[in-house]
Formats: C-alpha cells, sequence, structure tokens
C-alpha cells in the first residue's frame, strides 16, 4: 500500500514508518500537526507530540518526501475514548490534514502512526481514518516496549531527549542525551518506579535526528536551551527548545525519489471551507427505504430466548419452504430490519446487542453481506462499541431456510468494555468494519470469530490446518491479553469451525493442536485449572477469506478472583422431575460440562448414532422416523434440565440454548421445529414451578456435522449457556 506517514519528530513516527517498508509498504508523504505559534513548543493535547516541531520541517529533505504540516486551531473538546466528531475539537485538524493531503496525492490508501499503547490516540487516528476511506497501520501497537526500545536503537535511530516528566529524569541531566547512551539507565528506572521505557505514560519524549529512512542527510541540533516548565524536586517537568541546527547531506541516492508532488517539499494546509465539516452521520434507518424492507413478501420466523433476568438471544432466518430465493440482500436485509425492529419494541438497539453470529448460504457473498450489515450496525449508533461477531457459511438453503440467518445476544444495560481496533498491527488482527474483537460483559468475555490471520500483513497463514489453528489461538490470547487474562486460566467454551474441505486426518489435528496449544500455555503459566474448557467442533462448508479453521473463544474473567465459591452457592434449583428419566443411562457418558457454580454454566450434550440406538431402541439408527426423532428431541430436554439442575441454575437463568443438527435429518427446518416446539411444550405442561416462559427458548442451526471432538459424529449437539451475573 502506499503510505502516508504521521510524523511527530520523535522515535515511535519514524519507526512505524521503518517497519511499514518491512511489511513492502511504501510511504509516499509525511504529515505533521504543529503549533499555531512557532515560539511554543508544547501544547496541552493527549493527541500530539509538538515538542521539537521546529525542526520536523527538515524532514522532507532528510527523507525526499512531501511534508504536509497544519497548525493546530481546534482543542481536546470532546474527551470521551471512543470520538465522535465535535466541532473545534484538535482532531478535526487532523482530518482537515489528511483530507487535503488525500486530495493531492489520491494513491494513498493508508496511514502510519507510531501509537504503542494509548487507546486514546489510536481510536482518534481510526475514526479519522474511517471517515476517508483509510487504513490505520500500528505497527507498533501492544508491542512490549523494552524490545521496542532495543530494536529501534539496534536498527539505526539515533534520537535525542527533548523532554523529561518522571521520577529519576532530570532536565539538567538527560535533556539532549541520545536515547541509545540513556537505554541502561531507563531499563535501570523501570525496575525501581516502574516507568514506561519507551515513554508512553508520557516520561520523556524524543526528537529523531537520524535513521535509516534520512537517506538524503541527517540532523544535527547545534544551540538549544532548556525551559522549565515545573521545577517540582521529585519529578521535574523540562522540555529542550531548539534554537539552531544543520543538516549534513549524505553520499548522493542513485535513484532519487518520485513523488506525485515533488520530493522534498513542504506544503502547509489551511482552513478550506467544508473539510472540517464532512458528514459521516447515518440516517437512523436509511435502508428501509432504499430497499424496502417494510413490503417484504417474505416469511419471517423469529425465535426469542428470553432470560428472566438480564440477558436474552433474538434469532431470526426466512422460513423459505419453496425452496425459492430472493438472494442474500434482500434475505438479510429482511432479517436484520426484523431483529432491529424486535429491539427497539422493547425499548433496547443495537447498542444492547453484545455478539452477532452471522450465518449466510454462500460466502462468495461475504462482501455483500457486509455492505447490508453496515446499513443497520454503526458506531453511531454503537457509541460505547460494535457488537464482536463471528461469520460463517451454514447449509441453510438445504433445509428450506433463506439466505441468512442472524443471532444476536443482548443485555438490558449499557455495562459493556468493547476492544475495537481497526489499525493493522503486529498484535493481533484487526477489525476493518463495524465489529470489534472482544466484549465484556459481567464477567463473561464474548471473543469474535479467529482465523489464522498473521496480523501485520492480515493474510492467511501458510501451510497445514494446524498452523492456522495455531495463529488462530495466538491471535485470540493477544485479545485475551487485554483484558488481563489468558485463554488457559479463563477460556470456559471453545467453538473451531473447520471447513468442509478438510479430511478426517486434518481435523484430528487441529484437535491436537488445540490440545497441546492449551498445555502448553497452562505449564508456561504454571495454571491450575478447576475443569477444562468444553469444546465444540462444527463442520461448515465454508469460512471467511478461505479460511480452513476459526476459533470463537468464550471466556470468564471474575472480578473478584478471591471469591470464595461456597459464598457463591444458591439454593437448589428444585426437585429433580420425573419426566422421562428413562434417558438417565444414555444422560451419563453424553455431556460436557463447565460451571462455576453461582455464576455461570456451559455445557454440551452430544447425541450420536449409539445414543439414538438406546434411546429408540434401534438397530439402524441412521433411519430415524418422526417418532424416533421426538424421542431424541425429549432426550436432550432432559439432559438440559438434569445439566441446569446439578448445577444450580433454572431454565429462566438460560441466555441461550442451541440445537445444532445436520440436514441428513431428511426434515425440513420447519418441520423439525415443530416437534422441538411440540416437546418443549409437553415438558413446560409437566414442569409447571419452573421458569420457562411462553416464548421458545431454543434455536436450531442447521450444520454439516458436529460434536465434541474433532470426528463431529453427532446427529444433533445441544449447546446451552447459563448466568446468573
Amino acid at each position: 500500500m502506499k503510505v502516508l506517514a504521521l510524523v511527530s519528530g520523535g522515535k515511535d513516527s519514524c519507526y512505524a514508518m521503518m517497519r511499514c517498508i518491512d511489511y513492502g509498504h511504501e510511504i509516499v508523504g509525511l504529515a505533521n500537526l504543529m503549533p499555531m505559534d512557532d515560539s511554543v513548543d508544547e501544547l496541552d493535547s493527549y493527541m500530539y507530540q509538538t515538542v521539537g516541531h521546529q525542526i520536523v520541517v527538515s524532514y522532507a529533505e532528510c527523507m525526499g518526501l512531501p511534508l504536509f504540516r497544519r497548525r493546530i486551531q481546534g482543542s481536546m473538546r470532546h474527551q470521551h475514548l471512543n470520538y465522535k466528531m465535535t466541532s473545534g475539537d484538535e482532531v478535526e485538524d487532523l482530518f482537515i490534514l489528511l483530507n487535503e493531503v488525500k486530495k493531492q496525492i489520491p494513491s494513498i490508501t493508508a496511514v502510519s502512526s507510531g501509537a504503542i499503547a494509548s487507546d486514546y490516540q489510536r481510536l482518534r487516528v481510526e475514526s479519522v481514518c474511517s471517515r476517508l476511506g483509510l487504513i490505520s497501520l500500528a505497527y507498533l501497537w501492544k508491542q512490549d516496549q523494552t524490545l521496542l526500545l532495543e530494536e529501534m536503537i539496534r536498527r539505526g535511530i539515533v534520537a535525542i531527549i527533548i523532554k523529561v516528566a518522571a521520577l529519576g529524569l532530570d532536565p539538567a541531566k538527560h535533556l539532549g542525551k541520545e536515547l541509545g547512551d540513556l537505554q541502561p539507565y531507563l531499563l535501570k528506572m523501570k525496575e525501581l518506579y516502574g516507568i514506561n521505557v519507551c515513554g508512553e505514560g508520557g516520561e520523556y519524549e524524543t526528537l529523531t535526528l537520524d535513521c535509516p529512512l534520512f537517506t538524503n542527510a541527517r540532523i544535527y541540533l547545534d544551540k538549544f536551551e532548556v525551559i522549565m516548565h515545573s521545577p517540582d524536586h521529585i519529578a521535574p517537568v523540562g522540555v529542550l527548545h531548539p534554537l539552531t541546527f544543520h543538516l549534513q547531506h549524505k553520499q548522493e541516492v542513485l535513484s532519487s525519489r518520485i513523488s506525485d508532488v515533488g520530493s522534498g517539499k513542504v506544503s502547509y494546509v489551511s482552513e478550506v471551507k467544508g473539510d472540517s465539516t464532512l458528514d459521516d452521520t447515518v440516517p437512523s434507518h436509511p435502508i428501509h427505504s432504499q430497499f424496502g424492507i417494510h413490503t417484504t413478501t417474505k416469511s419471517l420466523s423469529l425465535c426469542i430466548s428470553r432470560s428472566s433476568r438480564d440477558m436474552f438471544s433474538i434469532g431470526c432466518w426466512i422460513q423459505n419452504l419453496s425452496s425459492t430465493s430472493e438472494g442474500l440482500q434482500e434475505d438479510l436485509i429482511a432479517v436484520l430490519g426484523k431483529i432491529e425492529m424486535t429491539l427497539n419494541e422493547d425499548g433496547f438497539s443495537w447498542l444492547n446487542v453484545i455478539y452477532i453470529h452471522l450465518y449466510i448460504s454462500n460466502m462468495n457473498d461475504f462482501a455483500l453481506a457486509n455492505d447490508v450489515y453496515v446499513k443497520f450496525i454503526t458506531e453511531k449508533k454503537c457509541f460505547l462499541g460494535v457488537p464482536s461477531r463471528s461469520t460463517i457459511e451454514l447449509p441453510l438453503l438445504q433445509v428450506g431456510l433463506g439466505n441468512a440467518y442472524v443471532e444476536v445476544l443482548v443485555a438490558n444495560d449499557h455495562n459493556k468494555r468493547v476492544l475495537h481496533v481497526q489499525s493493522i498491527s503486529c498484535w493481533a488482527p484487526s477489525c476493518i468494519g463495524p465489529y470489534s474483537q472482544a466484549t465484556l460483559h459481567r464477567e463473561v468475555l464474548h471473543m469474535a470469530g479467529q482465523l489464522g490471520l498473521d496480523p501485520p500483513t492480515m493474510t492467511l497463514c501458510l501451510g497445514s490446518p494446524s498452523t492456522q489453528t495455531e495463529q488462530a489461538l495466538l491471535n485470540s490470547e493477544a485479545v485475551a491479553s487485554c483484558f488481563n487474562c489468558s485463554l488457559a486460566s479463563s477460556a470456559i467454551l471453545l467453538v473451531v469451525y473447520c471447513a468442509a474441505c478438510l479430511t478426517f486426518s486434518e481435523r484430528a489435528e487441529i484437535e491436537h493442536k488445540m490440545e497441546s496449544f492449551f498445555e502448553k500455555i497452562s505449564d508456561s503459566l504454571e495454571v491450575k485449572r478447576v475443569s477444562e474448557p468444553v469444546f465444540l467442533y462444527i463442520l461448515a462448508p465454508a469460512l471467511p477469506k478461505g479460511a480452513l479453521v476459526e476459533v470463537k473463544p468464550v471466556l470468564h474473567i471474575p472480578e473478584n478472583i478471591d471469591d470464595e465459591v461456597e459464598n457463591n452457592l444458591p439454593q437448589s434449583a428444585g426437585k429433580e422431575m420425573v419426566w422421562d428419566l428413562q434417558y438417565f443411562d444414555c444422560y451419563s457418558s453424553c455431556y460436557q460440562v463447565y460451571s462455576v457454580i453461582g455464576k455461570i454454566c456451559t455445557a454440551l450434550v452430544s447425541v450420536t448414532k449409539d445414543v439414538v440406538a438406546k434411546i429408540c431402541s434401534k438397530a439402524e439408527p441412521e433411519l430415524i422416523s418422526d417418532n424416533h426423532l421426538r424421542m431424541i428431541v425429549k432426550f436432550c430436554v432432559f439432559s438440559v434440565n438434569k445439566i441446569l439442575l446439578d448445577n444450580y441454575f433454572f431454565w429462566g437463568d438460560l441466555t441461550h440454548l442451541k440445537f445444532y443438527y445436520t440436514p441428513d435429518l431428511s426434515m425440513k427446518a420447519e418441520d423439525l421445529n415443530i416437534i422441538f416446539y411440540e416437546v418443549f411444550a409437553e415438558f413446560r405442561e409437566a414442569s409447571r414451578s419452573f421458569e420457562m416462559g411462553k416464548e421458545p427458548i431454543f434455536s436450531l442451526i442447521p450444520v454439516l456435522s458436529s460434536g465434541r471432538s474433532a470426528s463431529m459424529e453427532d446427529i444433533i449437539t445441544c449447546e446451552l449457556f447459563a448466568s446468573k451475573l
């Protein structure tokens, strides 16, 4: 990609440019924001480094690249972490600058920044890039600062300290000193006082005088003065004010740089009427009039699971019994429109949605699905953060459903923490679009489906399926670390989607990789788990980007890790019902549970051919009649009831209850749904004292196969999740 680099003069923005080149990108221009007054060294800004701005003008000549500069006219007006376009805010100066650069160099597709740990800065750069249709590159994001500092020095960045503001750093001693000379001292200060060795906590700022990208010349600072901002005797604050400098030219470069606007040119971008008022707002329901949701003639089936507590799920799909289809766009518009209407009727909105499962009939329509998706789920509607999401292809049409099936998990509050990183970095795959890497709500972390993508290149890892699996797990671990947890210690459920093109032996490799990965990180962290996480394997026709595997973890992150389990024990959920207890012998061997008593419970129930043979007393379980299927469903309901009772949960505590089934049942979804409805009605009648509610509390999901292992031999797999949080 052709990249415009944001430069402050500091070491981080310079090294970020070097990393861009490492990954095959081309730096075609530089951009810098500076104070209105040249004599001012530093502004009261969390967004921009301006100390040393007098020297940045020379970067154009040093690198032989055009430099675009703008004076900062705004101030920090929008103080929330997630930025919203605000007139007069200093972020709008960045927008005006990049907007003008984009006009002059239309080939630019990405913007580089040196963000390492500041969500405040990263989110604002991402916001501006999103409005301009640019990609944010942040290759230093979440990298170990000690290693970063070592790499910068080793790779030839020559930078001096131009500001200090931390215990252990003295303006009189350290201003003007080279970073390489101070590295041992900075490491010592980290051990003594816990400072960030790269200065990410504001401890110090730097000015780069030379680096490998300065192919034409390097900078020499001839004269400067030290200005004390705060003479505090514990942590004095001082800055270096440059007075004179000169450039020392290097050997003539054999091949000169070519730029659309001229090498080494410095341009100043002033206010242009209309630039700062780009309307990036989204109408409340723009897609209704555009595509005519309210005039659709499709038969919509809505499945709602409502907890008596604080969370519920909604599943919506198209009933397509005639086996004809109008296409994904129309189906997805209808489904999302119906879900939005249902949310609004109950006083909710997309802001309440924690997680979205997007199932489509053909992965070739993935881009089209995203185009429709962004018309409904936007950052404006979800100002606390867009929901996390996973997307897979399912055999929807084979069972008489439409082209789109959507499940949403909804909370009745806004107490969630969302991690949404859109920048491409070395940390974990970016989310370029309205979905986030993870959402934490009431001690449960719902993570987006992770593919085996190499984060800095956003391409699938080459090699075997197990290679992609390992990368997907590493990506998941990187996301988990942002919440101060690990898969090894916190994972309670992992759904592993496998592509249909995989052989049985390849799926077995994936399962082995999953097990060995958890053993490895558990040993390295010396983590002792109460029980192992629940693993659910699902075979899907196709996954995004042609991936072979997609991993979707769910983690439990207790607010108080020292809580005693005994203190959370609730009263018994009730006496065990005598309802088809003839299924008890089969039940004991076909389920897996992870439970934190009094908090959460997740479980799988596997109905294999062997189980069917026992339940139905049938020698040939592959020939399943409607009556046999009814017995299987009754067994599933019995199993769910027993799991809930054994773990001190009520039916009203369920946040979702899913039944995965295969098209091999030779039954349309609508017919299967009727059987489930009737069995649940029978159970509800027999258990009047239980909180089941009047609405159906389950969703039926067609898959190629599923199970608790990579063999995926289940005829039906039941997944439940209950919570008292």
